[in-house]
């Protein structure tokens, strides 16, 4: 099995610890963007993945290449272009002060790329898994017409597509809603990653879930699920994540997973004194792709990605630097935190 991700990444600049911007005169500067992020996780789970971008030809997009290839992700399918590396700068949250993320990634080489630009025939050689994000086509224009070939031309080769629905906010700023772009982009998704934001603001479908309430009631999970599936009849399956939080490094978490058939539910981590997580969701996209292409069935395949998302809670940075046998331990039910000597 050879995937094959598909979005921006960009140099990420933190203000140290749970510091505001510019308490102290210094940024911490790592990279990071969705897919690249499960592209990082499938690596460190011993796949084969390649990562598939546009960036600057200059030392910093080089050094991040490098980075990429360090995690034994081939990064010979990226492109240079003209334009910049993104960036996005964070704010570490903590008790009720939340995390903020800030967005400076006008006109990134990726955002300047456009249809013609990306050879899918080369793209997608070998390929048997594609995986995209909402993220993608929310950059600009010329994304949005990029991100929607790249599915059409993954089913007309029979490749499986995955697809975090990501929904930002902050990014639908070239006169675009959400729906309009990912109802169409949905129709070539065969297994759907969302949270209920992400699947009420990117597809327009709800039920009457609140997340403010401090508890999840699975059942309108279930029913939110099979809505989706009705909704786009060739998804084989949408697995949603179930955050509760009770503060900014205080969260319950879980996730659910809907074929049409079956519904799977997960077991809850409590997770308190979280490290870092951006990247969460990611984690958990990446260990679901893993699973469900290695495991030995779907409830151990969603297991495996909310294990995977939990530990993801405790690692600084935009990637989840465990291996499969970290996350394993933690689904086996080692969760003590004990030196391993």
């Amino acid at each position: 099995m050879k995937y094959l991700t598909f979005g921006e990444i960009m140099l990420r600049l933190k203000a140290p610890g749970t510091e505001r911007f510019f308490q102290s005169p210094c940024l911490e500067a790592t990279f990071g963007g969705g897919e690249a992020n499960v592209a990082v996780s499938l690596a460190n789970y011993g796949q084969d993945v390649s990562f598939l971008t546009v960036l600057p030809d200059n030392a910093i997009a080089k050094a991040c290449k490098a980075q990429l290839a360090s995690f034994g992700v081939d990064t010979e399918r990226i492109l240079w272009g003209d334009g910049r590396m993104g960036i996005y700068y964070l704010e570490a949250g903590a008790n009720q002060l939340p995390s903020k993320v800030i967005y400076d990634r006008a006109y990134s080489a990726i955002s300047l790329a456009k249809c013609g630009d990306i050879d899918w025939e080369k793209a997608f050689e070998g390929i048997d898994w594609f995986h995209i994000t909402g993220i993608t086509p929310a950059i600009s224009q010329s994304c949005m017409e990029l991100s929607l070939q790249s599915v059409k031309e993954a089913k007309k080769r029979g490749i499986t597509v995955s697809c975090d629905l990501n929904y930002r906010k902050n990014l639908w700023k070239y006169g675009k809603k959400a729906s309009e772009v990912m109802c169409e982009l949905a129709q070539y998704v065969d297994i759907a990653i969302a949270n209920e934001e992400d699947v009420q603001k990117s597809l327009g479908i709800t039920t009457d879930v609140v997340v403010e309430s401090g508890t999840l009631d699975r059942e309108k999970y279930r029913v939110l699920g099979s809505k989706v599936l009705d909704t786009y009849p060739n998804m084989k399956m949408i697995a949603i994540t179930l955050r509760e939080s009770h503060s900014a490094d205080w969260n319950d978490w879980a996730a659910c997973l809907n074929d049409g058939t079956d519904f799977y539910v997960s077991k809850k981590y409590e997770i308190r004194n979280i490290v870092d997580r951006v990247g969460g969701g990611d984690s958990f996209a990446g260990g679901l792709i893993y699973g469900l292409n290695n495991l030995e069935n779907k409830q151990a395949a969603l297991e495996f990605a909310t294990a995977a998302s939990c530990l993801k809670h405790s690692i600084s940075g935009d990637f989840n630097r465990v291996t499969a046998e970290d996350v394993k331990k933690l689904m086996g039910g080692d969760g003590t935190g004990r030196v391993q000597r």
